[in-house]
């Protein structure tokens, strides 16, 4: 299941467990966010909203705040030394979508601990035995030195 959310005044496809930058929020880390504003819920039964589905909710734990990178204005007029340089950082909330809830039910207060992955089997102990099988090739040879520049004639 997706569903498409506005956040911030852009749209945002979402899915649970998928990780979104948004603009700025007020929440602090660790908090869950509501957006209210869920415009598409995808899956088995579509919906479309005209403009927003009633009762439907998109909920999310705040991972932390970022900034991004400088954008620098830089203004001059030539010949009137005149200069400006101004300097500017976006601020974003980084954001794990927790759930997604219809039918006007509310989202649970606390984020919900993560599943934990199996680690994967290490690849060393499947490429050993394929490396005793194969002969050793020679070692290749150095590559061919390249002619010297020309330089200027004297």
């Amino acid at each position: 299941m997706f569903a498409v959310i506005k956040a911030g005044g852009k749209q945002y496809r979402v899915a649970p467990e998928d990780v979104i930058r948004i603009d700025r929020v007020t929440s602090e880390p660790g908090q869950i966010v509501e957006f209210g504003e869920v415009l598409v819920l995808g899956g088995d039964t579509p919906q479309l909203g005209t403009p927003t589905i009633s009762g439907a909710t998109v909920a999310g734990e705040v991972l932390h705040h970022d900034r991004g990178d400088k954008v620098i204005a830089f203004k001059k007029r030539r010949r009137k030394n005149s200069r400006r340089k101004r300097g500017y950082r976006h601020e974003f909330s980084v954001i794990r979508i927790t759930e997604i809830l219809t039918g006007g039910a509310k989202p649970s207060k606390e984020a919900k601990p993560r599943p934990k992955r199996e680690p994967k089997p290490k690849a060393e102990a499947q490429a050993a035995p394929a490396a005793e099988a194969k002969p050793a090739k020679a070692s290749k040879k150095p590559a061919a030195k390249k002619p010297a520049a020309k330089g200027k004639k004297k």
